[in-house]
């Protein structure tokens, strides 16, 4: 999957609708079949298989399904097709806190420690606040090494938050934001422990039943589902089953489903203000740190306002955006992993907006002088520790982002490239004088600024190391916490393979010195005094993880 980035005119006035009330159906007509454009441009290749909604004040503009819920039994998607929502599911467990609080069972500034006595004394100063804005601190328990071992099996919430409960802080409570899936399984903990009842059954008793959401529910994996989707992955253009992910895992910040349907049900709910109190909603439409509120992204994009999130899990990405002041709800549902649904619901609330949009196929590269092309040359900070390098290839540009394939860039203009295997485009700015000062990258709806910093590193250049010399690597290198470096030789060519991962080539740029060309990462060997290989270290994304040989 090649992620390159780390996530118009006003509405007529009413006036306007009745002096052209004839042309109407046209437009609608046109705004419909532009959608229907953005999605299909998706659909070749298996990009994306699933169910888009388009709403406006409640009123369904675009609803349609694209692709199959059941590739073995050729059933189509419909909107009618239940999708695993992965972290959409937070923006439910937030309205829930929100919902206890407004029962007077806790506050949202409470520490954690209230509601879980028990509570380690680092969480002394995380409050439910910090858990709902991802300022806690409290590590990712899904980016733990040993995470991919626990997948297939049950586990109650006691059991995740001890996976996570005695590890150390990455940061001082609210100080930092960083996405961690460990606090909304604390916060369906507590939850539990302050409603004296399971999360599911709260969620449904206080949210799902009373607005209707029939089609909407916490998944489980021996329950019969009628309609439910089934989840795969696109591995250059074959689809395969997703990998197995027992629900009990993601539970609240990840393991709900529902349908398009169910979902504008809830948009209109919640930012309608039929759910929560408008205190409450205030607080959960407030960003705190990096633009994040409860459960939900605030920002502003062409100067409006939207609430959105993705969800992503094992067979299934997932985009849910509303703009308040268009009241504009889009609801994009994929059974297919990728990172089209966001791409697609940014694209279809700009033409909703009147916008112009235009599709990757639609644009057309021009020639673009070398001079030009040599000013371009260098690092661009994209973020701390992630950086985008650009570089000279021919008549052209590459560009790589940190520990990340290279690919080619294609000239719009003089000042805006663009990339073919990805929906994404690049603008260099100018300073008066005319120097090159930053960049900024178009993906997913975001405009992401990155100074430049310095020159381009160069690439890696492979050499050729004799049979003898190249058969002293292979092997099984331990780095850890359970996790190995398999290292392989055939037909002349090694091979590296980290633990459930698959194996890629590796190059030789110097005798004990190797690279990958699908990622930005590099293997160097280490020896003995003897001279015999005892080791190896992998240097990505700015660390250094050692590996010993067994």
């Amino acid at each position: 999957m090649v992620r390159l980035a780390l996530k118009g005119a006003p509405v007529r006035v009413a006036k306007h609708f009745f002096i052209f009330a004839s042309l109407v159906p046209a437009c609608l007509g046109q705004e419909t079949a532009r959608m229907d454009q953005v999605v299909r441009s998706y659909v070749p290749g298996g990009k994306f298989m699933g169910s888009v909604l388009v709403a406006r004040g409640g009123e369904v503009l675009f609803d349609r399904s694209y692709g199959s819920a059941d590739l073995e039994w050729n059933i189509p998607d419909s909107p009618q097709t239940k999708f695993r929502l992965g972290s959409l599911t937070k923006q439910f467990t937030a309205a829930c806190v929100l919902l206890l609080e407004e029962q007077g069972k806790l506050k949202t500034s409470d520490p954690v420690s209230k509601l879980m006595p028990d509570a380690p004394a680092a969480w002394r100063e995380v409050t439910i606040y910090n858990l709902l804005t991802h300022t806690s601190g409290i590590p990712n328990f899904t980016s733990f090494p040993e995470y991919r071992k626990l997948e297939p099996f049950p586990m109650t919430p006691e059991q995740i938050v001890a996976t996570f409960r005695d590890k150390p802080l990455d940061f001082a409570p609210g100080t930092k934001m960083s996405y961690s899936n460990s606090g909304y399984i604390l916060l369906g903990y507590l939850i539990e422990k302050a409603a004296g009842e399971p999360y599911g059954e709260f969620l449904q008793k206080n949210i799902l039943t009373p607005l209707g959401m029939k089609d909407t529910g916490l998944d489980s994996n021996a329950m019969i589902l009628a309609r439910r989707a089934e989840g795969y992955v696109n591995k250059g253009g074959q689809m395969d089953h997703a990998g197995y992910i027992n629900m009990t895992i993601p539970y609240s910040a990840g393991a709900m489903y529902s349908t398009t349907h169910d979902l504008l049900r809830w948009e209109e709910a919640l930012y309608g203000r039929k759910l929560l109190q408008p205190e409450s909603l205030k607080k959960m439409t407030t960003p705190f740190l990096d633009h994040y509120g409860f459960g939900i992204f605030v920002e502003e994009k062409d100067g409006r306002k939207v609430y959105s999130h993705g969800g992503g899990i094992e067979g299934f990405n997932t985009y849910l955006a509303y703009y308040p002041a268009s009241r504009l709800a889009v609801v994009v549902l994929s059974n297919v992993n990728g990172t089209a649904p966001q791409d697609i619901g940014v694209k279809l609330a700009a033409v909703a907006h009147g916008e112009k949009v235009v599709l990757a196929s639609e644009r057309r590269d021009v020639t673009v002088p070398g001079a030009a092309l040599d000013t371009y040359v260098g690092t661009y900070e994209l973020a701390p520790n992630v950086e985008v390098y650009i570089r000279r290839a021919g008549d052209g540009l590459t560009t790589q982002l940190s520990g990340q394939p290279s690919f080619p860039l294609f000239a719009e203009s003089e000042t805006r490239f663009f990339l073919k295997v990805v929906d994404a485009q690049i603008d260099f700015v100018k300073s008066p004088a005319g120097k090159v000062t930053s960049l900024i990258l178009h993906q997913n709806g975001r405009d992401m600024p990155a100074p430049r910093k310095g020159g381009a590193t160069p690439e890696h250049t492979a050499v050729e190391l004799s049979p003898e010399a190249l058969a002293q690597y292979p092997g099984s290198y331990s780095m850890g916490q359970g996790m190995t470096i398999e290292v392989t030789l055939g037909n002349g060519q090694l091979a590296a393979q980290l633990t459930g991962q698959p194996s890629f080539p590796i190059y030789a740029e110097a005798p004990d010195k190797f690279f990958y060309r699908v990622v930005d990462a590099q293997l160097t060997f280490e020896r003995n005094a003897a001279g015999a290989v005892t080791g190896l270290v992998l240097h990505q994304g700015g660390q250094r993880i050692e590996g010993k040989r067994q």
